[in-house]
C-alpha cells in the first residue's frame, strides 16, 4: 500500500473505501468487510446520509478489536449549508456524533458553494448565500479553528479549482492539505493536480470508475461509459486484472489517493488488490491518449438553479 505522509508524520493510505451512494442497510456491512480485508481509509460525508451507519460499523470494529481507532483514517466533509463561520462547528459536531468518533483525521469543505442553513439542495436563488454573505475565507477560518482545537488532524477541500484554492491561500493561516476532485482517464486534470502539488496540497480522486451508479438526475443520455473503453480492457487482460482494478491503479500510479465505492464483498477485496498492480509506461501512455474527455459530476445542480449566484467558473478550470 502506498501512503501520503503529512507534515506531522500522519499517513493516509492512498486506497480507501468510498461511501457515496452506499445505501442504508448496505454501508454498515461494506465498512466491516473493507476493514476485514485490510482497508484503513474510509471516506464519508454528511450529505451522503449514511454516516450514522458508518459510525455503527466503526464502533463495532473498534469494540471487537478488529482495528484500533488510531489505525483507521476517517475523512468527512462539511456540507454547503454550514459555510458561515459559526455554522462550521455545527456541521462538524453532527458528523462527529453520527460517526461516533472523538476526532476526524481529515475534514473537507465539500463544495465552494454556500447554502442557507435550512437548505440541503437548492431549488431557487434565495436558497443560496452568495460570495459576500459567505466568503470562503470565513468558512476556511472555521475549518482552521477545528484543527487548532484538535478536533480534526487535517483540513482540506473538495471540488475546488485553482482560483478557489488561490482565494484560500491568499489569507489562510493553515494551508489546505487535500483537494478531493473527480479524476479518471476521461478527466485527468493534470493542470489542477500540478498546481496542487506545487502548493503541497495532496489530491484524492473520486468517481475513479466513472460513477455509473450515480443518481439518475446526474446522468445525461450521451454520457460515455468509462468502464467500456476498449483500451482499459486490453490493459486489464495484459495484467490478468479487471478494468476497475486498472482504473484504480491508474490513480495510484499518479500518486493520487483514490476512493472507489462498493458494497459488494468480492469487489471490495478486488479493489484493494489494485494497490499491487504495477502499470508500465505503455499502459499509462495508452490511458492518457484517449479522445474522450468527460466530467460526470458537473455541478449544474448548483449553477443552473434559477437565480443561483454561482457559475461553472466557480467550480471548474477554464477550458
Amino acid at each position: 500500500m502506498k501512503y501520503i505522509t503529512f507534515e506531522n508524520g500522519d499517513k493516509l493510505p492512498m486506497l480507501g473505501l468510498g461511501t457515496w451512494k452506499s445505501a442504508p442497510g448496505e454501508v454498515y456491512q461494506a465498512v466491516l468487510w473493507a476493514l476485514e480485508a485490510g482497508y484503513r481509509h474510509i471516506d464519508c460525508a454528511a450529505v451522503y446520509k449514511n454516516e450514522k451507519e458508518v459510525g455503527d460499523a466503526l464502533t463495532k470494529a473498534f469494540k471487537d478489536g478488529l482495528v484500533k481507532r488510531e489505525d483507521v483514517f476517517v475523512t468527512s466533509k462539511l456540507w454547503n449549508n454550514a459555510h458561515e463561520r459559526d455554522q462550521v462547528q455545527v456541521g462538524f459536531n453532527q458528523t462527529l456524533a453520527d460517526l461516533q468518533l472523538e476526532y476526524l483525521d481529515l475534514y473537507l469543505i465539500h463544495w465552494p458553494v454556500a447554502l442557507r442553513s435550512h437548505v440541503m439542495f437548492p431549488e431557487k436563488g434565495a436558497d443560496f448565500l452568495d460570495h459576500a454573505a459567505a466568503p470562503l475565507s470565513e468558512t476556511w477560518a472555521g475549518m482552521e479553528a477545528l484543527k487548532k482545537e484538535g478536533k480534526v488532524r487535517h483540513i482540506g477541500v473538495s471540488n475546488f479549482n485553482q482560483s478557489k484554492l488561490e482565494e484560500i491561500l491568499a489569507s489562510c493561516e493553515i494551508k489546505p492539505e487535500m483537494n478531493q476532485i473527480e479524476l479518471h482517464p476521461y478527466l485527468p486534470q493534470q493542470k489542477l493536480v500540478s498546481f496542487c502539488r506545487s502548493h503541497q496540497i495532496n489530491v484524492t480522486a473520486y468517481s475513479p470508475l466513472g460513477s455509473a451508479d450515480r443518481p439518475s438526475a446526474r446522468k445525461k443520455a450521451n454520457d460515455p461509459v468509462l468502464m467500456q473503453e476498449q483500451v482499459f480492457q486490453e490493459i486489464a487482460d495484459k495484467h490478468g486484472k479487471t478494468v476497475a482494478q486498472i482504473l484504480i491503479a491508474w490513480s495510484l500510479h499518479r500518486d493520487v489517493a483514490v476512493i472507489p465505492k462498493s458494497v459488494n464483498k468480492d469487489r471490495i477485496i478486488q479493489n484493494l488488490e489494485s494497490a499491487d498492480i504495477r502499470l508500465d509506461g505503455s499502459d499509462m501512455e495508452a490511458m492518457s491518449n484517449l479522445k474522450t474527455k468527460h466530467r460526470y459530476i458537473d455541478g449544474t445542480f448548483f449553477t443552473e438553479v434559477p437565480g443561483s449566484p454561482y457559475a461553472q467558473s466557480d467550480l471548474w478550470e477554464k477550458a
